[in-house]
C-alpha cells in the first residue's frame, strides 16, 4: 500500500516537473521569437532582403495583431502579422480537403511552416482558444471524478497487483530465456526509414534541449523510485540483487561476443527478401543531424553516380563526382565557388538543379570539388594543417582544374573508344572525341578564366568548348564596405593572421554539429531566422540570398565542410587593392620573378585576348557580393580582346544562381549549352561541303 502511494506521488511529481520545465522553456522561446518579430518589424530595408526567399516572405497587412492569440503554440500572432508566409493553395488543396472534415471541430485556420532549401513546407493546424478551454474543463472534471474513485481503485488495484505478480513469476523464466525478434517491428523500422527519407526529421538545438531535460528528469526520478523501493521493500530488493548477480556472468559473456557498434534490425520496402537485416548505426544518425553527401542526394533521386579520386601535381586529393552518361559525346563540367561544394548543383532537386537538367538533356555531368575540405585529403598523410592550407586562387586555377579536366578527358576518351562510337576520321583528325562545356559560379569562374589563360600561355590544350560563368569573381574594386574592411585586415595583418588562421572553417565536429542544428532552429522560429537573415544581409551589403537556408545544407555537417584558406582571402584582397584581375602576389620581386618570370604577378585581365572559346557572363541585379558592374567590366575587357562573349542579367542575388530554383536561369544555361552542338554540326556540314568540292 505504502509503495503504491509513493509510486503514484513520484509519478505525479515527475510529470509536473516535466510540464513546468517544458512550458517555461517554451515560453522563453516564444518571448525571444516575439522580440525578434518586433525588432524585425522596425529594421529598415528588410522587405527587399526577405522578399523572394522561400519561407521568409514578408507580406504585412493593414490589420493589427489578434491579442488573444499572443504567443500561442510557439509562434506569436504578431510574428504572423510581420512574417506572413505565402502558400500555393492550388498545389496543396488536395492535402487540405481530405483533412478539413476531421479538423473542423478543433481547428479553425492553418498556416505554413517555413521550409529549408531541401525540405518541402508542411501544413499544420492551430487549435482555437475555445477548444483549449473546453479540453481544460474536461480535464478538471475527469480529475475530480478520478479523485473520488481513489478508494475503489486502491481495493481493486491491490488485488490485481498480487494476481499479476503470481502469474508473472510463473512465466518469467520462459520469457527471459527465449526472446524472439518481433517480426512486426522490423517492417515498422523499414517503413520509418522510408518516411524519414521523405520528411525532414532533424532536431535543432532547442529540440535536443527539450529531449535532454526530459531524459535528466526521468533519470533522477528513476533513481529516487528505486531508492524508495529498496527502503520500503528490502526483501524484494535483496531477491532482485541475488537474481541479477547470478545472471550477470552469462550476460557478460554474451555482450563480449557481440560487436561494439549498435545493431538495429531493419528491413527495406520492395526487397526480394523481407527478412530483417542488421544495420550498424552511425554517430550522425544517433545525433539526428543531416550528414547527406552529394552521392546520397543523387542516388536517392534515382540518378546514377560515380566518384573519381583525382590527385593534383602538388599531392592534393580531390573528388570528381559524376552523373555518368558514358555513351554521350557531350559533357559538362560544373565548378562551385567559395565556401561551397558540388552539393550546390544538386541541392534544388530534380526540377531546379543544373546538374540534373544537363543530364536530362543528354550530357555526361561532372561535378568538380576544389581543395579545402576540413578532412584535408593529401597523399602525404603527415602533412600539417598549416601546410595544407597554404594555397591561393593560383592553385585552384593552375593545379585543381587542370587535374580535374585532364581526368575527364582521360575517362571520356577511353569510354568512347571502347564503345566503338568513333569512326576512323574522328580518331585520326582529333584527340578529343567529345565536347566539354564548363558552368561555374563565383570563385569557380575566376579559376576557370585563370585556367584557360595559363594553358594558352603554356601552349597546352584546355579541352573546353564553351564556358558559362554565373557571377564570376575576378574584379572587386567596386564592393560593399564589409569587403573593404576585410581587404585591409587581410593585407595589413597578414603576418599575424596567417599563422593563427591558415584556414577559415569551423574547427571541431561539435561546433559543426551546433551550426547544423542551429540552422534548423532558425527555420523553426521564423522571426528569429528572419532577423538573423536580415543582419547577415546587412553585413554583406544588403545581398538578399538565403544565407540562413544555406547554413542548413548537409554539406555543412559535423563530419566535414568546405573551408577556404587565408591565402585565398588574401589573394582576393590583393585583387581588390590592385583593381585588376591579377595572380597571387608573393610579396617580393624575387619571389614573383621565380614564379612568373617577372617582378609583378601576371595580369590576367590584360590577356583576355588569349581566350579562344565563347564566354557567357551572367550577372545578378540584386547581387551585393559581386556587383553587376564588375561582371560588365569582364565583358568590356573580353570584347576589347576580341573574345566571343555575351552578357545577361537576372534579378538574382549571389546565391540564387545555385541554391534557388530559377527556371529562367536553367532555360538560359541550357540554351547556351545547345549552341555548342549546333556550332559543331555547322562545322561538320561545312567540312563535308569542302570535301565534296575538292572531289568534284
Amino acid at each position: 500500500m505504502m509503495q503504491r502511494l509513493v509510486d503514484n506521488f513520484l509519478a505525479v511529481t515527475k510529470e509536473s516537473v516535466k510540464t513546468i520545465t517544458y512550458e517555461s522553456l517554451s515560453n522563453i522561446l516564444r518571448l525571444i521569437n516575439g522580440i525578434s518579430a518586433l525588432l524585425l518589424s522596425i529594421l529598415p530595408g528588410k522587405a527587399n532582403i526577405l522578399e523572394g526567399i522561400q519561407g521568409w516572405e514578408l507580406r504585412p497587412k493593414v490589420r493589427g495583431p489578434r491579442l488573444p492569440r499572443w504567443m500561442e503554440n510557439g509562434v506569436s500572432s504578431f510574428n504572423h502579422f510581420v512574417h506572413e508566409l505565402s502558400v500555393d493553395f492550388d498545389t496543396m488543396s488536395s492535402s487540405v480537403e481530405h483533412s478539413a472534415e476531421d479538423d473542423t471541430d478543433d481547428y479553425d485556420d492553418a498556416c505554413i511552416c517555413p521550409a529549408s532549401p531541401l525540405t518541402p513546407s508542411k501544413l499544420f493546424s492551430r487549435a482555437t482558444s475555445f477548444a483549449k478551454r473546453e479540453r481544460k474543463r474536461r480535464h478538471w472534471f475527469i480529475s475530480i471524478v478520478m479523485f473520488l474513485l481513489i478508494p475503489a481503485r486502491l481495493m481493486f488495484g491491490i488485488s490485481f497487483y498480487f494476481c499479476k505478480r503470481i502469474f508473472n513469476r510463473g512465466v518469467r523464466a520462459h520469457t527471459t530465456n527465449h526472446r524472439p525478434l518481433s517480426s512486426a517491428n522490423a517492417p515498422k523500422k523499414g517503413l520509418d526509414h522510408v518516411v524519414q527519407r521523405a520528411t525532414d526529421r532533424r532536431r535543432g538545438i532547442i529540440e535536443d534541449l527539450h529531449l535532454g531535460i526530459e531524459i535528466v528528469i526521468e533519470t533522477i526520478f528513476d533513481v529516487i523510485h528505486h531508492a524508495t523501493r529498496c527502503i520500503l521493500s528490502p526483501l524484494e530488493s535483496l531477491r532482485m540483487l541475488l537474481r541479477w548477480s547470478s545472471s550477470s556472468s552469462s550476460a557478460t559473456r554474451k555482450i563480449d561476443s557481440d560487436d561494439t557498434d549498435a545493431i538495429v534490425p531493419t528491413a527495406t520496402l520492395a526487397d526480394s527478401d523481407p527478412t530483417p537485416t542488421q544495420k550498424k548505426t552511425n554517430l550522425s544518425s544517433s545525433l539526428n543531424t543531416d550528414a547527406r553527401t552529394c552521392r546520397d542526394v543523387i542516388t536517392e533521386l534515382g540518378y546514377p553516380y560515380e566518384a573519381i579520386k583525382v590527385v593534383t601535381s602538388d599531392g592534393y586529393v580531390l573528388v570528381l563526382e559524376r552523373i555518368p552518361r558514358r555513351d554521350s559525346k557531350k559533357a559538362v563540367y560544373l565548378q562551385h565557388g567559395v565556401f561551397d561544394s558540388s552539393m550546390c548543383w544538386v541541392s534544388n532537386g530534380i526540377v531546379g538543379s543544373p546538374a540534373f537538367a544537363a543530364y536530362d538533356h543528354g550530357y555526361d555531368v561532372y561535378l568538380g570539388n576544389f581543395r579545402g575540405l576540413v578532412s584535408r585529403e593529401h597523399v602525404n598523410k603527415k602533412l600539417s594543417s598549416r601546410q595544407y592550407w597554404r594555397y591561393s586562387i593560383n592553385e585552384h586555377g593552375t593545379q585543381d582544374i587542370p587535374a580535374l579536366i585532364e581526368k575527364i578527358h582521360e575517362v571520356k576518351t577511353s569510354e568512347l573508344k571502347s564503345s566503338s562510337q568513333l569512326n576512323t576520321n574522328e580518331q585520326s583528325n582529333t584527340d578529343q572525341p567529345y565536347k566539354l562545356c564548363a558552368i561555374c559560379h563565383s570563385l569557380g569562374g575566376a579559376a576557370i578564366l585563370m585556367y584557360i589563360i595559363t594553358r594558352r600561355v603554356e601552349n597546352k590544350p584546355h579541352r573546353l568548348s564553351r564556358s558559362i560563368m554565373l557571377s564570376p569573381a575576378g574584379f572587386h574594386h567596386d564592393s560593399p564596405f564589409f569587403f573593404t574592411v576585410s581587404e585591409y585586415l587581410c593585407l595589413w595583418l597578414a603576418p599575424i593572421l596567417n599563422p593563427i588562421f591558415p584556414g577559415l572553417y569551423i574547427p571541431t565536429r561539435f561546433f559543426r554539429m551546433l551550426v547544423n542544428k542551429l540552422a534548423r532552429d532558425l527555420q523553426n522560429y521564423p522571426a528569429v531566422g528572419g532577423l538573423v537573415q536580415t543582419i547577415m544581409s546587412y553585413v554583406v551589403g544588403g545581398d538578399s540570398s538565403n544565407w540562413v537556408g544555406v547554413m542548413g545544407l548537409p554539406h555543412y555537417n559535423m563530419n566535414d565542410m568546405p573551408g577556404v584558406s587565408f591565402g585565398v582571402a588574401r589573394h582576393l584582397a590583393q585583387i581588390k587593392r590592385a583593381k585588376r584581375f591579377i595572380m597571387f602576389d608573393y610579396g617580393s620581386r624575387a619571389a614573383n620573378m621565380k614564379v612568373y618570370g617577372s617582378p609583378e604577378p601576371m595580369d590576367l585581365g590584360a590577356r583576355y585576348n588569349l581566350i579562344d572559346v565563347p564566354i557567357d557572363l551572367v550577372a545578378g541585379m540584386k547581387d551585393k557580393v559581386i556587383f553587376p558592374s564588375m561582371i560588365m567590366h569582364h565583358y568590356r575587357l573580353m570584347k576589347n580582346g576580341g573574345v566571343n562573349a555575351s552578357y545577361k542579367q537576372f534579378e538574382y542575388a549571389h546565391l540564387d544562381f545555385t541554391f534557388s530554383h530559377r527556371e529562367e536561369l536553367l532555360a538560359y544555361v541550357m540554351s547556351r549549352l545547345l549552341l555548342v552542338n549546333s556550332r559543331h554540326k555547322m562545322l561538320k556540314l561545312k567540312r563535308k561541303d569542302e570535301i565534296l568540292s575538292i572531289i568534284k
